[in-house]
């Protein structure tokens, strides 16, 4: 077997908690807050559409009106078979359908009510787009109720001495909107609703401790030279966090993505401020048979296995690592040659299960071997995510230090500021 080098697998990952689904009413946008596009469903077979209040149907082209949804009624927006998905139709609660469009804008005409998609309620107004791969669900509403339904399930419901960590992530998280626009220009959006991007949640994520957190850091974000970052945020980095080229090999170093050590400097020594986190430190393992069905798996989409199928595997061994202490590179030795896996690639070829990825590239190995080969894999590790930028769970031990948000934010994005933009 000949050498493979992998490349990198282009992921931002972000884990969450879940938010109190309590919504609040807050002022219209104000002027000059940006908006942003928000794909919720992409590629979807049909849309259910409705609304708490009275909704207003137009064309999204040319704005004229197609009808009004009523209260608790619900029209269904389907390709039309006839334009073979280029069209859309609406389907109403009596049968009928209308004519066919392109895409269809909706709006809540009704004061503090809200228009939903698929039974979930969103502020700003809602668009649905056809297409040849089925229809493109869209929100369209102002950067800080996206931060709004953004920061609860990014970071979770936190207790009030931890409020500086919801401050941080609500200007990070506005800094990653902003600086990321029009990335998914050619497929009409600005961002995906799910990790892709970040995970959002609408109406249903609000909390009165997240409106505080986007109110008291309105139209704020993090800069670099004039220019706002790429802001990284992460779950638990486990000691420090990494340099972005680390855990993206398509990635260029970037001065304020560097390695940040976590150590709280507490008494005694070894205390980091996220080790409060259920993923600070774990391990999983591997008998030969479940590593074996792993590798089958996995690496089949970074190296040909050839005819005869997956080789023994007689070693399993960390061969570099990188400024932060986390793993570089993986190399697996067969019976005939080996594979070297690169560190943005390992957390998905050694998967402790076929779902599921590593939590983290940082971590050391204990190989067992029977007859010589491979028999049992163990790996002890640290933190969950792939530790670039801001840790979050770091964020939350700091704030219970008694940093505010914007200490935080200057640690973990060294030689950034904090500018409000609008």
């Amino acid at each position: 077997m000949r050498r493979w080098t992998t490349r990198a697998l282009a992921s931002a990952a972000v884990l969450a908690a879940a938010a109190c689904p309590r919504p609040v009413t807050v002022p219209s946008p104000g002027g000059g807050e940006p908006e942003l596009r928000v794909a919720l469903a992409v590629g979807a077979g049909s849309v259910v559409l409705g609304g708490d209040g009275e909704l207003f149907v137009t064309d999204d082209g040319g704005g004229q009106p197609i009808g009004s949804i009523p209260v608790g009624a619900r029209w269904t927006a389907v390709p039309d078979s006839a334009s073979g998905g280029a069209t859309l139709r609406l389907l109403k609660p009596d049968g009928t359908a209308t004519e066919a469009h392109r895409g269809i804008a909706v709006v809540n005409v009704t004061e503090n009510r809200f228009a939903m998609a698929n039974g979930r309620r969103y502020r700003g107004r809602i668009h649905v787009v056809a297409g040849r791969a089925g229809l493109t669900l869209i929100n369209r509403l102002g950067i800080e109720s996206y931060v709004a339904g953004v920061v609860g399930p990014e970071i979770g419901a936190r207790r009030p001495n931890e409020e500086a960590a919801v401050l941080a992530q609500a200007v990070v998280s506005r800094s990653f909107a902003l600086g990321n626009l029009r990335r998914w220009e050619s497929l009409g959006f600005d961002a995906y609703a799910d990790v892709r991007d970040q995970v959002y949640n609408g109406v249903a994520a609000e909390a009165p401790q997240v409106w505080e957190a986007v109110r008291r850091t309105g139209g704020q974000v993090l800069r670099y030279r004039g220019t706002i970052i790429e802001a990284y945020f992460h779950s638990t980095c486990g000691f420090s966090t990494a340099g972005v080229e680390e855990a993206f090999a398509t990635a260029r170093a970037r001065p304020y993505l560097r390695p940040v050590s976590d150590a709280s400097g507490g008494k005694g020594g070894g205390h980091y401020y996220c080790d409060i986190s259920p993923r600070f430190r774990w391990r999983e393992e591997w008998d030969g048979q479940k590593l074996r069905a792993i590798f089958t798996r996995t690496l089949p989409a970074l190296m040909p296995l050839g005819g005869d199928g997956l080789q023994r595997v007689t070693d399993i061994q960390v061969s570099r690592t990188t400024r932060s202490g986390r793993v570089a590179e993986l190399r697996i030795v067969f019976e005939r040659g080996d594979v070297r896996i690169s560190g943005a690639d390992v957390r998905a070829v050694l998967r402790p299960e076929p779902d599921r990825i590593l939590s983290s590239a940082a971590f050391q190995l204990t190989v067992t071997k029977d007859g010589g080969q491979v028999s049992r894999l163990v790996a002890a590790g640290a933190g969950s995510g792939h530790g670039v930028g801001m840790c979050q769970w770091g964020a939350v031990g700091r704030a219970r230090a008694g940093q505010d948000y914007r200490r935080i934010l200057s640690t973990y994005f060294p030689g950034t500021t904090l500018d409000r933009i609008y």
